[in-house]
């Protein structure tokens, strides 16, 4: 037991200063390089249409603030694990090959994953600092991203399927609901779910502090299911997300963008599914739900109701900004409802 706890906190501590000793690095050269949006502005995505008033609120901070903070959270990631898997293959003892945490059926396919939606967010970032692309600012047009999402879950989902045998998800104190070869929709369905979710990567301190909790949830989770390689990936994660978050607090120093967000939603699905508990996922990670949600309830009222908002701008932490909260509380806040949520999912996964 004392090992398993030392086996998922001591890569997480690594991890965060890893994010801290690099952070410098990456800030020098993504200001050296100017790595921000050329122009401020956005667009409104499925809905279509502008989004007057979320580019007036972010005017100023478009322009002038660097993209790309989010490789802070993956290199964090790559380097902790390479590090204990370096480890254990040059000095083969028993204590360091049990630190190392890469298992196949617990951390490849996160890792994966990780790894795909890093790069593929690395692209559409690169796209948008240098103002290429279909949108306002630039970047890869939405269509793309979602394409490229689907070909990233499906490729879990058949994983998933074939190679871990899974074909079943649990039901709170229900059991196990047999989906069959439903499960690859399903999966595809909740990653994509997962992806939309990314636009709460929107102010200071937010998504970072919304995906730490979440992460930390499964991390918990999968240690009482004795997935002790999956709760130290996860923690490794929450590590890499300390580290951004230390220079993405208001004022931020750089935003997460593609790069961070997309990783971490994609990754997020394969953890879900990995311990069994997706169901509770709407709860533990209800900011991001709560952000779909009401981004469906804003497009579906304009096309309804000929062109009638619900909110005065979607996704709804900017329907905050936009009556005068301060950035700053809407992300605190967050953060309150966030922890709540999350300690609610994990005592319904693991008593259910």
């Amino acid at each position: 037991m004392i090992l398993n706890v030392v086996k998922i906190f001591v890569p997480w501590i690594i991890s965060f200063f890893a994010g801290l000793a690099f952070s410098p690095i990456l800030t020098h050269f993504l200001y050296k390089h100017k790595m921000w949006k050329k122009k401020s502005g956005n667009a409104a995505g499925l809905g279509g249409g502008g989004t007057p008033i979320f580019n007036k609120l972010h005017k100023e901070r478009d322009t002038n603030t660097p993209r790309m903070g989010g490789v802070v959270i993956w290199f964090s990631v790559l380097f902790t694990i390479s590090v204990f898997w370096l480890i254990s293959w040059l000095f083969p003892t028993e204590f360091s090959q049990k630190m190392d945490f890469m298992s196949r059926g617990q951390t490849w396919l996160p890792l994966f994953t990780l790894i795909a939606g890093a790069l593929v967010g690395l692209f559409d970032d690169f796209l948008v600092v240098s103002g290429r692309g279909k949108y306002i600012a630039g970047g890869l047009p939405l269509r793309t991203r979602i394409l490229t999402v689907l070909w990233i879950a499906f490729i879990g989902a058949v994983w998933f399927y074939f190679k871990l045998d899974v074909a079943s998800v649990i039901v709170p104190f229900l059991g196990e609901w047999y989906l069959g070869i439903l499960f690859i929709p399903f999966f595809m369905m909740v990653m994509l779910s997962l992806f939309a979710s990314g636009v709460i990567d929107g102010i200071d301190g937010l998504s970072g502090g919304v995906m730490a909790t979440i992460f930390s949830a499964y991390a918990g989770i999968a240690f009482f299911q004795n997935q002790i390689d999956l709760a130290a990936f996860c923690a490794v994660i929450v590590g890499g997300i300390l580290a951004f978050l230390w220079f993405n607090i208001p004022p931020a120093r750089f935003y997460m963008s593609e790069t961070g967000i997309l990783a971490l939603t994609v990754t997020l699905t394969v953890v879900a599914f990995l311990t069994g508990q997706v169901l509770v996922l709407p709860i533990i990670a209800f900011p991001l739900f709560a952000t779909v949600i009401s981004n469906v309830i804003q497009v579906s009222s304009k096309k309804l109701r000929k062109g009638k908002k619900v909110f005065l701008v979607a996704p709804i932490h900017h329907h905050f900004e936009a009556l005068g909260w301060p950035s700053y509380k809407v992300t605190m806040r967050y953060w309150v409802i966030s922890i709540i949520f999350a300690i609610m999912g994990m005592v319904i996964a693991l008593i259910g």
